[in-house]
């Protein structure tokens, strides 16, 4: 599991913006994100290890200021119990390097309930070929 790189290493290979939001559990805020309004067809990856997480067509606008997702990829997310800032949420991370991603919640507008919350600085996209 990629998460052992030291975090030295984290530090070469992230920018600021990244490594205090993947590796710290920060939050970038609403709004700003460069993924935010992308509507390309494609893969989401996580920004550290580069392993697939979410497709662009469970991608939708909710609202909310970060990329929301329905469903995510097989295997690809880990869920753990968050209770910071007088809340009770559950955190996702990447389930191959343990990445702070955000968060999940289950009030989204889809079938499936589900919105994962995603910071847009935690992901890197690459777009289909065809």
């Amino acid at each position: 599991m990629s998460g052992e790189t030291p975090s030295n290493e984290w530090r070469e290979r992230l920018t600021k913006e990244q490594f205090r939001v993947c590796r710290e559990g920060g939050t970038e805020a609403p709004f700003t994100g460069a993924l935010l309004h992308n509507e390309e067809k494609g893969v989401y990856q996580c920004v550290c290890c580069h392993k697939p997480l979410f497709t662009s067509d469970t991608k939708f606008n909710s609202g909310c200021g970060w990329p929301s997702f329905d469903k995510s990829l097989p295997d690809s997310i880990r869920y753990l119990k968050d209770q910071s800032h007088g809340m009770i949420r559950t955190e996702i991370r990447c389930a191959y390097c343990d990445s702070h991603l955000g968060h999940v919640f289950d009030d989204g507008p889809t079938e499936t309930g589900t919105r994962y919350c995603v910071n847009s600085v935690s992901l890197d996209f690459e777009k289909d070929s065809q």
